[in-house]
């Protein structure tokens, strides 16, 4: 047959893949037929890029499934044919990957980037349900790149950028790094073309004198290892040119800076005789201190496993030697696709734990309502190389480089994480917002009366895990509040612009909100509002979309007076002096309660007393909590800042004591012109400084600000605002 369809028989037989060639032939012949008179940019038939695909797959030895899948993979996307003649033909199994990789279609989305993001969605979904569903789209990338050329310049450039910035890292979490290199290197050449083609005829004119240099190192070590009657295997591996690229770059260094561009890699039996050629290289060549790794012992997320040491050759040129097995090299090669076996039906690895990462990633996923948050995340989770760190028993934990202790106690367990108080790192008490290193060991300090995480926690942890938990936690704990707090807002808000809840709120138009920003219920909606993930603004938007489409004829002149009179609302509020307004009272008295003592910038609810008019609280005041058994007196209240007001703050600070602390934590808040009302410190006997200060700011600003700068200073290892 044409198309390279018999290449694709001879590979899989050379890689000894079982394959039912009868339904193969029938899917080649089905996705023939489907794509007919279909043409590439490169003005060959489509057929040859399915057919191309499979190719690939076969090279990752993955089974006869995924490649049947594969010939017919772009079938749902491109032609007539349909989900359910699939499944007919081939089965659910084959139907249901080949929907894995389609993108949606049908659904409309006001913006590129939330259908970007929606259908990244879907694949990863139905990636956690088989992973073979990204090895099919890694294998369709890889190939549209190796025919990029043909493409338009700017087609060619936002493909690159994709592949680099997603395809890539999936590529290296998944260990396939035959893929991600090619994939890396394509891109290369397309997002810095002059900066590529500088590279290659650079390393060309250099490879003969570094060629000579790693043959003698080769010579030299198949001379020694054999005398310890090894069976190996020698080999140099040139680095590859997205990396020596990014290395470059990174460290501001010419391409004559750059030494160890070649690296040998010996590739033996067994684990024992992967140390003893180890010895054996230290022995005769001189290791550079700190460049050695032994991902065997703590193998990297994706599986990989080899040592790793960098070595001095002669005349003062480093070099990299990489030692592992056979098997540990094949596992480097295609990653989780030779660790892939199926219990019948289900399409489930044998090990779980190698997607660990892809589960927490679907967790953090659901709280993303905005396309934009979403693909930002989804890019530095994809990035983010990993930092090993030990818990006091000796169990290896490994987090995103840059995390810090809040980021390890979640990782243990979300209860761990709610009940932290502090943190040891290698015995000594750390700040929370402390870098992990690698090797550190680290203790959690929990206290049973602890009352949960704090929102400034958000601001310092790494992993997308701890902040998925840490928000999950401020979620639940106002759920309610939050929904009736979200609610009062929408009708605020629709009040301002002249509109009436039942006018917008229908329930068709309702459902299509709850779907577009993945919601179940109204009060998840109301709830996502009131705690600050969803913008109010946004949701009545996308409800006026739907009544222009409705009343077509009146809504322009509608919504347009309803714009004037929001206008005309906050032409004729007024200033308070208290900063504080009260919906539906003016020249009312108002008293910032001093239980939590709430200042601008706070999120805040009002009580109607009984003689002392209305009292202010931050909404997540304890004592709000018991205020609200009498719900008829709670009231709305917003800033209205005066510029003479002053309000009044309580802060706690923790730190390893030492002479003169005092001081410079009162120098730094007297050089922001912050009075200082009052101060009481004391000693424990671990002699840690606890510090109680209050003080008069403007805003919630500026109260940041000073938090920041306290915990510069040498020693602070927490600053948190007191709430009652």
């Amino acid at each position: 047959m044409p198309h390279g369809y018999n290449e694709l028989l001879e590979k899989i037989k050379n890689k000894g893949i079982k394959c039912d060639h009868s339904k193969l032939e029938k899917a080649y012949a089905m996705s023939l037929n489907a794509h007919e008179g279909q043409k590439r940019a490169s003005g060959e038939p489509f057929i040859t890029h399915p057919v191309e695909v499979a190719k690939i797959l076969a090279d990752l030895e993955v089974d006869c499934t995924a490649i049947i899948a594969g010939v017919l993979h772009d079938t749902i996307e491109d032609t007539k044919c349909t989900f359910e003649q699939l499944k007919e033909s081939f089965g659910q199994e084959i139907a249901l990957l080949v929907d894995g990789v389609t993108k949606l279609g049908q659904i409309p989305y006001t913006t590129k980037e939330q259908q970007q993001a929606e259908n990244y969605r879907k694949m990863f979904l139905a990636m956690a349900k088989d992973i073979r569903v990204i090895l099919i789209k890694l294998a369709d990338r890889l190939h549209n790149l190796r025919t990029l050329r043909f493409k338009t310049l700017e087609k060619q450039v936002e493909k690159a950028k994709e592949s680099l910035e997603i395809y890539a890292p999936i590529a290296h979490r998944l260990g396939i790094s035959k893929i991600k290199w090619e994939l890396e290197d394509i891109s290369l050449r397309y997002i810095d073309p002059e900066g590529y083609y500088e590279l290659v005829e650079s390393i060309s004119q250099k490879r003969k004198e570094r060629e000579e240099f790693i043959k003698g190192i080769i010579e030299n070590l198949q001379t020694k290892v054999g005398k310890l009657e090894i069976e190996h295997h020698i080999e140099g591996r040139p680095k590859h040119f997205y990396s020596i690229y990014k290395k470059m770059k990174a460290q501001n260094k010419t391409i004559d800076q750059i030494y160890d561009i070649f690296a040998v890699r010996i590739i033996v039996e067994s684990v024992k005789d992967c140390y003893s050629v180890l010895g054996l290289v230290h022995e005769f060549y001189k290791p550079i201190p700190g460049r050695f790794k032994d991902y065997i012992a703590m193998p990297k997320p994706n599986m990989y496993q080899s040592l790793h040491t960098t070595l001095m050759g002669e005349k003062g040129m480093p070099f990299e030697v990489q030692i592992r097995t056979w098997d540990m090299h094949r596992v480097a090669e295609v990653g989780i696709a030779a660790h892939w076996r199926y219990k019948e039906g289900t399409g489930k690895t044998e090990d779980d734990t190698k997607l660990l990462w892809l589960r927490q990633l679907l967790e953090w996923q659901k709280e993303m309502r905005d396309a934009n948050e979403f693909m930002e995340t989804l890019r530095i989770d994809l990035f983010t190389d990993e930092v090993f760190v030990f818990t006091p028993k000796g169990d290896v934990v490994n987090l995103p480089v840059g995390s810090t202790p809040v980021d390890f106690a979640y990782s243990i367990h979300s209860a761990v994480g709610n009940k932290m108080m502090g943190a040891k790192v290698n015995s000594k008490i750390v700040p929370l917002g402390y870098e992990l290193k690698n090797g550190d060991i680290v203790e959690i300090l929990t206290s049973s009366g602890s009352k949960g995480p704090s929102r400034d926690w958000l601001k310092i942890v790494k992993s997308s895990q701890a902040r998925s938990k840490i928000n999950q936690w401020f979620k639940k704990e106002g759920k309610e509040r939050n929904a009736e707090k979200g609610k009062l807002t929408v009708e605020k808000e629709l009040k301002k612009q002249g509109m009436e809840y039942h006018e917008l709120f229908k329930d068709e138009w309702v459902d299509i909100v709850l779907k577009r920003y993945n919601f179940h219920a109204l009060d998840d909606l109301f709830a996502a509002i009131g705690f600050g993930s969803m913008s109010v603004n946004k949701v009545i938007t996308r409800l006026k979309e739907e009544y222009r489409k409705a009343h077509p004829e009146s809504a322009d002149e509608k919504l347009s007076s309803g714009q004037e009179e929001e206008k005309a609302y906050k032409a004729k509020r007024s200033v308070p002096e208290s900063g504080i307004e009260v919906k539906g009272i003016d020249n009312c008295l108002v008293r910032l309660s001093r239980c939590c003592n709430p200042v601008p910038g706070d999120d805040i609810v009002g009580y109607i007393t009984r003689g002392r008019g209305v009292s202010v609280h931050r909404s997540d005041c304890s004592n709000v909590k018991s205020l609200e058994n009498d719900s008829s007196r709670i009231i709305d209240v917003n800033w209205h800042i005066a510029s003479n007001v002053a309000y009044t703050a309580d802060i706690t600070i923790l730190a390893n004591d030492r002479t003169q602390l005092l001081m410079e934590l009162t120098n730094v808040i007297g050089d922001m012109k912050i009075p200082l009302k009052a101060i009481n410190a004391r000693t424990t006997r671990d002699h840690v400084a606890i510090m109680n200060l209050t003080v008069e700011i403007t805003d919630t600003d500026q109260l940041d600000k000073m938090v920041k700068k306290l915990r510069r200073v040498q020693g602070v290892f927490e600053v948190t605002r007191n709430k009652k």
